[in-house]
């Protein structure tokens, strides 16, 4: 590393059209706690980055809480996961935990479609 530099890599949200779009009920469970940051469409990594903080304040959300509470694990592991490959400048691995990340919300988003 550099004295006076540092290489870094970022995750930054990449939607076709939007995250209302792509997480219609997510986005909008998300925009009762802060409807901002919804609209300007957080990363699926930032949520998870988020994800305890989120779940304190989804006290009044039951149902929602309770479909993030149960797939918490999963998404901590992987956001960790993602972490350390990130370091590690195993970008191909890092973009594959990514995926599958995606796969969890797309199932959350179908679960959040039944409440």
């Amino acid at each position: 590393m550099s004295k006076y530099m540092q290489l870094t890599v970022r995750i930054h949200p990449y939607y076709k059209k939007s995250f209302a779009e792509a997480y219609p009920g997510i986005a909008r469970r998300l925009g009762y706690l802060d409807e901002q940051w919804a609209e300007e469409g957080p990363s699926l990594f930032e949520i998870v980055g988020r994800l305890d903080k989120l779940l304190y304040q989804l006290e009044g959300d039951p149902p929602f809480r309770e479909i993030l509470l149960a797939h918490r694990a999963k998404l901590h592991k992987l956001y960790e996961e993602t972490q350390e490959q990130i370091a590690d400048w195993h970008l191909s691995k890092a973009d594959q935990l990514l995926y599958k990340l995606e796969d969890i919300f797309d199932e959350i988003e179908r679960e959040v479609g039944k409440i």
